[in-house]
């Protein structure tokens, strides 16, 4: 099975695409009728469904027709957590293809996206504006399963103001605004991102509360003078190396004041168990130049650029409360 796997994606993928799941909970049973409403060959569609069937996406019953399962509901449209952005993103060419040279990766320790497309990833989603605009979907996706997910209790009691760096439209933010109603807020992204910003954050009623700042969060100025640096799903796309550069530009940005660091990313468990983000890094290897992190390199890499961590993580997306220790520089 494991050596099959990319065939079991390209079966997920093509379902994903034809919709398959939405039109079995609106009531079609029949392969003859999916395929009719989906445009697709009738025997083909049947034999990817039953392949499907056999790994537990769809039942099949009697007749050639099928029913939805647990693992077929994660393809539906409208599920509270769909995997159809992730399953998008994971056919795009330009996450697809670099991994055919994957064994460059793993022999030299570099990304190949830039050797596959001639430019790095993100300057290449400028250049491909529809694929740069799925990309920024896709990000906005995720942040939103964030709030409703395991941060969907987040606050930051007894502080005023807020600076999201790196915090696309302003999605995440603009929630903790609303659970708190004295703090202000300051969200940094690329001009483009956080043009669609403005629209986000008057629907939740904050925007009079946010500040936005255009710009690359390397080299914008961040603001001063406030209670919370936030940092989500952000560091583990970059090298140790552009990581601990960031930290440091926010450690110098907090100077002598009690203002705290908090990081939402990627805390990898203990050997030989199975996780998201063990595959996530897979990305990060390949396409990014980043890295998933363990507690362990967590720690380290916030002691080099000035911070302590003050609490015990948990796996997976976690939150690392970090305070301002000793810096040098």
């Amino acid at each position: 099975m494991l050596a099959c796997g990319e065939r079991l994606a390209r079966v997920v993928h093509v379902l994903a695409e034809l919709g398959i799941a939405d039109l079995v909970a609106d009531g079609t049973n029949s392969v003859i009728d999916l395929a009719a409403k989906s445009g697709s060959h009738t025997d083909s569609l049947y034999r990817v469904l039953r392949c499907a069937a056999s790994v537990g996406i769809f039942r099949e019953e009697p007749q050639q027709t099928f029913q939805l399962t647990p693992l077929a509901c994660g393809l539906l449209s409208s599920h509270p957590n769909s995997v159809l952005p992730l399953v998008k993103y994971n056919n795009l060419d330009v996450t697809r293809r670099p991994y055919n040279e994957m064994l460059h990766s793993v022999r030299t320790g570099e990304p190949v996206l830039e050797r596959t497309f001639g430019i790095p990833f993100y300057q290449y989603l400028r250049e491909e504006p529809e694929i740069g605009a799925f990309f920024e979907r896709f990000m906005m996706h995720w942040s939103r399963r964030m709030v409703h997910g395991d941060f969907k209790d987040l606050t930051f009691p007894g502080h005023s103001t807020l600076v999201d760096i790196g915090g696309s439209d302003g999605y995440f933010l603009a929630n903790l605004l609303s659970r708190q109603p004295e703090l202000r807020g300051f969200l940094i992204d690329l001009p483009n991102v956080v043009a669609n910003a403005p629209t986000v954050l008057r629907e939740h009623g904050v925007l009079d509360r946010a500040t936005l700042v255009p710009g690359n969060f390397f080299e914008v100025p961040l603001p001063t003078g406030c209670d919370i640096y936030l940092i989500k799903a952000v560091l583990h796309n970059w090298s140790d190396e552009m990581a601990l550069a960031l930290l440091r530009r926010v450690r110098r940005t907090i100077g002598d004041t009690d203002a705290r660091l908090t990081i939402i990313d990627q805390v990898l468990p203990p050997p030989n168990q199975l996780s998201h983000g063990r595959l996530l890094d897979m990305d990060m290897l390949v396409l990014f130049g980043g890295r998933e992190r363990t507690l362990e390199e967590w720690t380290r890499m916030l002691e080099s650029a000035g911070f302590q961590l003050n609490n015990r993580p948990g796996h997976g997306w976690a939150l690392l409360e970090c305070l301002p220790g000793r810096f040098d520089g």
